[in-house]
């Protein structure tokens, strides 16, 4: 039987068990405690704690997201750290006004659905053997079978569609999940492993400006997910999607982003942008030279990015430019195993949440 410590979360004064072989943010997820958290890989920092009392062994967090002296002021990377006894620690947790979070639990899933949507990128539908409960823009984490890993994939379906779930998988020359499962062995019918909702990237129900979503790449799924709670729902706001990708080989879900702008012009305007290809119709450049063009001033909206790191800074730096704050921008950086190795771009004025 695998050995047992409590685990104490201030500043909630929360005790809650964690077995020896399970990080400390797993087990807290799963007993509804929402601590701060992201990547949940070791390579963001977005889960860094202060180990107040007891030991832990600090498993795989990356020495840029958790530098050796951090280590030995006694900070730790939930994500990554499992106990090696009882232990507290103290956490930066905010609670935010109309924010629920569900615990997360583990689903089997059925892939019924697999298709080659744009350059490098599949399309994964997953019918699930429960409801999964979830905020638009969360994702789910999925085993590799015979490894005991898991990689992290973004939920692209709407709330309301609680039994079937869409991924978008991006190829990671490589990659142990993509190049090696996904893109590989992975076929209809196939029985998988999954847990969820995770992240502190979603739609805020509560902030009813009108919004610029901002994705790059597979950096479209979680967007694509609040598009359709929007609109699906009825919700009264207005949404601007910004797509960006290198040629139109690359791009996806064109022409059902353009229908949703038909259908409803006063709520949703779609905007697809190369940066490497001229193609009528779109936009040329980098995604944020289409935000900088359209926009005069960003006050008075809210602004959701996400994307390869350096993508989501760039839109960062042309947001705060139009004068839209920090508290008015939610990121999601997609950090993979070489963001890892060589760290990541971050700036430290913006939290992901």
């Amino acid at each position: 039987m695998t050995e047992t410590f409590t685990v104490t979360v201030e500043p909630l004064g929360v005790v809650l068990a964690c077995r020896a072989d399970q990080n400390i943010l797993d087990a807290c997820l799963r007993q509804g405690i929402n601590l701060p958290h992201a990547c949940t890989h070791g390579t963001c920092a977005t889960c860094k704690v202060e180990v107040l009392e007891g030991d832990v062994d600090f498993g795989d967090a990356s020495p840029f997201a958790l530098m050796e002296f951090e280590r030995d002021e006694g900070r730790a990377l939930v994500c990554t750290a499992v106990p090696r006894s009882d232990v507290t620690i103290e956490a930066d947790i905010e609670e935010e006004d109309g924010v629920v979070f569900q615990p997360v639990q583990d689903f089997a899933g059925t892939l019924v659905e697999s298709e080659l949507c744009a350059r490098d990128t599949r399309r994964l539908l997953i019918d699930l053997d429960h409801d999964i409960v979830f905020n638009p823009g969360q994702y789910v984490q999925v085993t590799i079978p015979g490894r005991g890993v898991n990689r992290s994939w973004s939920i692209a379906s709407p709330p309301a569609q609680s039994r079937r779930i869409e991924l978008h998988i991006r190829r990671t020359p490589g990659g142990l999940g993509t190049d090696g499962w996904v893109f590989k062995d992975l076929a209809v019918g196939d029985r998988l492993q999954i847990s969820g909702p995770y992240g502190r990237f979603f739609l805020r129900e509560t902030r009813t400006e009108p919004a610029i979503l901002i994705g790059g790449g597979t950096g479209l799924a979680p967007l694509k997910s609040m598009v359709r709670h929007v609109l699906e729902s009825g919700a009264p706001r207005h949404l601007s999607l910004y797509h960006g990708a290198r040629t139109r080989a690359d791009l996806y879900d064109i022409d059902y982003f353009r229908r949703l702008e038909e259908q409803h012009p006063d709520r949703f305007s779609y905007h697809p942008v190369l940066s490497d290809e001229s193609v009528e119709g779109m936009a040329s450049g980098f995604v944020t030279d289409a935000v900088n063009g359209d926009f005069e001033t960003c006050q008075g909206r809210v602004a959701y990015l996400c994307g390869p790191p350096p993508m989501v800074e760039a839109a960062l730096k042309t947001l705060m430019a139009k004068r839209l704050f920090p508290r008015d921008i939610y990121r999601e950086d997609f950090f993979d195993a070489a963001d890892k190795a060589t760290g990541g771009v971050r700036s430290p004025l913006i939290r992901t949440s």
